[in-house]
């Protein structure tokens, strides 16, 4: 039996509560994620602590009768044992004062109450219900995707950043725009999601979702025609507060599927931005909205086109550059401001076709560094890519007949070290 009543439960729109402090405490030292914070527990409260894949609510904790100091924040709420526990964070340094913890010294800073003392607990509402819409979405997809196939809800996950739905099977592109399709039919069936405490009889004759074995009372979400589950988050009163349900991704997970979803105002954002993102991509591709991706498909023909032609340009450009070096030459060097990898490492095949000795080909310039090909038909190229590594600090490496890599020094510089 918890010590902290848990008033969350008994309405998710309640989002402040009078309360009594029944612990403060340092935080243990033995959990990095709690370091330099404090524990407070109270006898009741409205912070739905972290659990069931979902991130625990955020807000403020201060004494009551004094607004004029600053609340300490709640950063992080967890059942540990039989508490409920608010670990908080103050600003300035502690000092105690009448049985309380006080940071700073004088009007603004803050205080923490003591043992005994009666606060005023208040949760981020906005953050709290945007949650709320996130969970009961993953509520009404789960239900329907369980009913259609057969899936279970094996992973869940709500942050601050991140909405993710692990479910046993695949599901194709068709599949889960129907899925998806139904969801916001749900949404805008404006249903009741209804809590019950069902006896052990009445629970033993229900047909309900729940990913693990629970012990002692189970909670159960139900939302008519739709989903039937045991959880113990808050979640709105009615389906119609969602808003919107969005699929926005979907990949290959285990031997199933993971789906980043978004319900409520995260959603609304996402579509937005990506309707200025298309609005953007119709303008640049001077097409409609719905032939965009037409539009983006000729621009990266017409870009392959043109690699394909610079490609060839920079090969005519590289065997130009072989006309101009003495064909008497036991070494040669070509430094290049552009060219093709594949380009560079044919011009070194030439290159050591028609000398004896070492051959490279350095593409880049002065301020920004070279990366190079080099190579010979009869020496050991390693020694140079040595030379280059202690005098230039180039990286790279390779075998006796090629090397290659990259360097941060001028043409003057290289030239001075490899071979005349």
């Amino acid at each position: 039996m918890l010590r902290t009543r848990k008033l969350y439960e008994e309405d998710a729109y309640q989002s402040s509560c009078s309360a009594s402090v029944l612990r403060v405490s340092r935080a243990e030292d033995g959990n990095a994620e709690h370091t330099g914070l404090w524990e407070i527990v109270l006898d009741q409260t409205v912070f739905f602590p972290e659990g069931g894949g979902q991130s625990a609510d955020r807000g403020w904790i201060i004494p009551s009768g004094e607004e004029t100091w600053e609340p300490a924040v709640v950063v992080d709420v967890r059942i540990v044992g039989d508490e409920i526990v608010h670990f908080v964070k103050p600003s300035g340094e502690d000092a105690r004062t009448d049985g309380a913890q006080t940071f700073g010294a004088g009007q603004g800073d803050t205080r923490l109450p003591g043992e005994g003392d009666a606060v005023t607990a208040s949760i981020d509402w906005g953050r709290r219900f945007g949650f709320m819409q996130n969970h009961t979405g993953e509520h009404i997809l789960s239900g329907i995707m369980h009913a259609r196939y057969g899936y279970d809800n094996v992973g869940f996950h709500l942050s601050d950043n991140t909405v993710t739905l692990d479910v046993s099977g695949s599901l194709s592109r068709e599949q889960i725009i129907d899925v998806e399709w139904e969801a916001n039919e749900a949404v805008y069936r404006n249903l009741p999601v209804m809590i019950s405490y069902p006896d052990d009889a009445a629970l033993a004759a229900l047909s309900y979702r729940s990913k693990k074995e629970i012990e002692g009372q189970v909670r159960i979400v139900t939302i008519p025609d739709v989903d039937v589950c045991a959880c113990c988050a808050p979640h709105v009163r009615h389906t119609g507060e969602i808003g919107i349900i969005k699929i926005v991704r979907a990949i290959r997970w285990g031997d199933g599927m993971r789906l980043t979803i978004e319900s409520g105002g995260r959603a609304f954002g996402t579509i937005q931005k990506g309707q200025l993102v298309l609005e953007e991509i119709s303008h640049l591709t001077n097409r409609s909205r719905e032939e965009s991706a037409e539009g983006v498909q000729h621009l990266l023909s017409e870009i392959e086109a043109y690699k394909e032609r610079v490609k060839a340009l920079s090969y005519e450009a590289a065997f130009l550059r072989l006309q101009a070096l003495p064909t008497d030459a036991v070494n040669a060097f070509v430094f290049a401001q552009e060219m093709d990898a594949i380009v560079q490492r044919n011009l070194v095949n030439r290159l050591t076709e028609e000398h004896t000795g070492v051959c490279g080909v350095f593409v880049g310039d002065d301020e920004n560094g070279y990366r190079y090909i080099i190579g010979s038909g009869n020496e050991d190229v390693r020694e140079i890519q040595t030379l280059l590594r202690e005098k230039c600090g180039a990286k790279g490496g390779g075998k006796p007949v090629m090397v290659q890599g990259s360097v941060k020094a001028d043409e003057k510089a290289l030239r001075g070290i490899l071979p005349a």
